[in-house]
Formats: C-alpha cells, structure tokens, sequence
C-alpha cells in the first residue's frame, strides 16, 4: 500500500465524515483507551498475586482464580476495542483504496449506505460485549468468592476465597459498562446525524 493509501486511511480513521464520529473517535481513543490502559492496570494489574484461597496451597490458588476469571477483565476489553474498532476501519480502508474523499461519503448513497452498516455494526459488536460483560463478569464484585475445588480436593469440595479490591472492581465494572452505552448512543447519534444531512435537515459541510 502506498503513502498516500496510508495517508487517507489514517485521516478518515481519525476524521469521519460526521461531527459525532469525530467526537466518537476523541472519546473511543481518547477517554476509553486511557480509563482502561492506566487505571484498568491499576486496579486489575495485580488481581492474580492477591486472590487468596488456601495461602499453603498455590495450586488450589490457581485453579480457583481461573475459575473466578476464566478471561482477565483487561484482556476482555482490550479484544472488545480492537473488535469494535474494525468495521469502520474496512470501510476507511476501502475509501483509501478507491480514493475516496471525505466531503463525498455523505454525497453518494453507496457510499452513505456502506458508511452507515460500518456504524451499525460497531452498535451491534457493542451490544454483544456488553451482553458478554454481563455473563463473565456481572455488575458486581463480591469480597468472598466460593470455588468449587472438587477436581483438586477430595475431602472437601467448595473453598472461600478473598477477592482484594473487590469495591474497586465493581466501580470499574459499573464505568466499562457505562462507556459501552455511551459508544452505542454515540453511534445511534451518529446514523441520526446522516439520516438529517441526506434529508436536508443538516447541511453538508
């Protein structure tokens, strides 16, 4: 791909043709990357070190800290943000290819009509992360986790587990979840925005 594919793909990534999709890429790339690179190390980053359930058995340790965790919340998010990132990454990737200009996208309905099912897409990638979130993670964590250890123990099957930070956590949990609705309105906003411009209502800038 040449400098000039790269170049436009690059700017239309950074610079979708509608307001709230340039408001969308400041808040996704900015706010969301940030809250979860810094603070999401901050207070998962030593989730596994701290998760105690029988200090003299590390095995019994690990085993119920991967059954409390079978995916680590930072490697969830992290995969939903690239995901989440890639159908309006084709569809630039498609314009740099074609040599399509920004100022047309919303001037031609193919165009508009492929833009628009990019953002439609992320709204439905969003949702199905969010429904994930739910069944992995919940919308709280609780300071005693009970593992079932039946597979390592025979003598007794269900241990007590301290979860460290766990007040910390269910915050987090609340503000990822908070970020996933606001990207989706976003997006809903944004289709809004295209639907006013091709009827007029807007003008195209």
């Amino acid at each position: 791909m040449s400098p000039n594919y790269m170049r436009s793909f690059s700017e239309g990534c950074l610079r979708p043709p509608t307001v709230i999709g340039q408001f969308h890429t400041l808040f996704f790339g900015s706010v969301r990357m940030f809250f979860l690179g810094v603070l999401g190390f901050a207070v998962y980053g030593n989730e596994a070190l701290h998760f105690s359930c029988d200090p003299e058995k590390r095995e019994v340790n690990l085993f119920c800290y991967n059954q409390f965790r079978p995916i680590t919340p930072q490697v969830f998010w992290a995969l939903q943000l690239v995901i989440v990132l890639v159908p309006g990454a084709f569809f630039h990737l498609y314009a740099a290819c074609k040599s399509i200009k920004q100022e047309d996208i919303l001037q031609k309905s193919f165009y508009t009509v492929f833009y628009i099912f990019s953002v439609f897409l992320r709204i439905v990638l969003e949702a199905v992360a969010f429904w994930l979130q739910i069944q992995l993670f919940g919308f709280k964590v609780n300071a005693i986790y009970m593992c079932d250890v039946g597979a390592l123990e025979k003598n007794f099957n269900i241990t007590r587990c301290m979860v460290p930070e766990h007040f910390e956590k269910t915050i987090f949990l609340i503000a990822m979840y908070t970020f996933t609705v606001i990207t989706v309105v976003l997006c809903v906003a944004e289709i809004f925005e295209i639907s006013c411009r091709r009827l007029g209502f807007l003008k195209l800038s």
